[in-house]
């Protein structure tokens, strides 16, 4: 089959959904990935995908602005005339579903996360249900990420449970991703994420300050993508005063977050909602231990208590609180935090499960 991917970056194929590619390609399907351009390309084409570039304005959700994107979609796809499309991220998926079923073909979307539209509230969050209900209403599968967001769109209308297929996130691979030993010393706290309001980089930050002043051999590291296109971004310069006030050790980026993991105790996600959040997936495969909100996504991932510790949402305090609480666990006991941490990991988000439910979804719709 001709198989073409759209999602809102070619990074995202690569780093998340390379296990997926591998396992269509070995099937012997041809692959076409369609994406705005960046520094991920050449690597997807040295895995044997096409690339096709897609003009796309990352902010915001306007239908009427929009429906410039959903035409171009549209011949996109009638120009490729794939057997399937598969789709990630909110803009590809809704407007993806309405120009796939105006070309006539099947549409396997997934709903990796609700992102802003949802997290705002408001006159915006009632246009992207709108239009989630009308784009995915003839679609045989959604994927989704957790059961909690499958339930609120069912909830709503918005899908029916029929179509609700739950994966484990993108899946993990455990060979790659393997335990560390913890490192000695003060402990070190890592968040990794993009460096968005919604993922609670603020809350982060102040919890860190709050930290810093009473434990000052205590580390905070951040790394992720300042400044992205996004109406939560938090702009480089921010994070510059932060590196010079001394609150936290801002890292850049990197194409290996397995170094930075090694060297830490115990990932950190604030998030306000998640998909299935892939930084507390990775790091529960390195065998470590995880502070995050107790939302959708996260607390999926992480059992309180037993793999890490869950704290309000967008409440620095809450999240100081249990920083505090992992600083006064014993060493053995943050090991064992990170030893359940993994076996979690091996019982729940093999990366093979994500494969074979794609497979099967790809062959119910042939």
């Amino acid at each position: 089959m001709h198989l073409l991917l759209t999602v809102n970056s070619n990074w995202n194929i690569l780093n998340f959904r390379r296990p997926l590619v591998a396992a269509l390609l070995s099937q012997g399907h041809r692959i076409t990935v369609l994406a705005p351009m960046d520094d991920a390309v050449p690597e997807l084409q040295k895995l044997g995908v096409r690339v096709v570039p897609l003009v796309m304005d990352m902010k915001g959700l306007n239908p009427l602005r929009d429906s410039a994107f959903m035409l171009r979609l549209y011949r996109h796809f009638l120009r490729e005339r794939p057997d399937l499309i598969l789709s990630w991220t909110i803009k590809n998926n809704i407007f993806g579903a309405f120009a796939a079923r105006a070309v006539g073909v099947p549409f396997l979307p997934n709903v990796s996360g609700l992102g802003t539209a949802f997290l705002s509230g408001g006159a915006l969050q009632r246009v992207a249900e709108m239009l989630y209900r009308l784009s995915f209403a003839r679609l045989g599968t959604v994927f989704f990420q957790n059961t909690e967001d499958a339930a609120l769109f069912v909830e709503r209308g918005l899908v029916h449970e029929r179509q609700v297929y739950c994966l484990p996130g993108s899946g993990i691979d455990l060979t790659h991703f393997t335990p560390a030993p913890l490192p000695e010393g003060p402990p070190g706290f890592l968040m990794i994420a993009r460096l968005l309001r919604d993922k609670g980089v603020l809350e982060y930050v102040a919890a860190a300050r709050d930290i810093r002043a009473r434990y000052p051999d205590v580390t905070f590291r951040l790394l992720g993508a300042a400044g992205s296109q996004n109406r939560s971004a938090i702009s480089a310069d921010e994070v510059v005063k932060w590196q010079a006030e001394g609150v936290i050790d801002y890292l850049g980026t990197t194409d290996d977050v397995r170094p930075y993991i090694a060297q830490s105790q115990c990932i950190v996600l604030p998030s306000y909602r998640e998909g299935a959040p892939r930084t507390l997936i990775e790091g529960a495969a390195m065998g470590r231990g995880a502070i995050a909100t107790d939302v959708a996504g996260c607390r999926d991932v992480v059992v309180s208590g037993v793999t890490g510790l869950l704290c309000a949402p967008r409440s620095a305090e809450a999240l100081a609180e249990q920083f505090v609480r992992f600083l006064n666990m014993p060493l053995d006991m943050r090991a064992a935090m990170g030893r359940a941490a993994r076996a979690r990991m091996e019982n729940r988000y093999d990366e093979r499960i994500v494969v074979r439910a794609y497979l099967e979804a790809i062959s119910r719709a042939r």
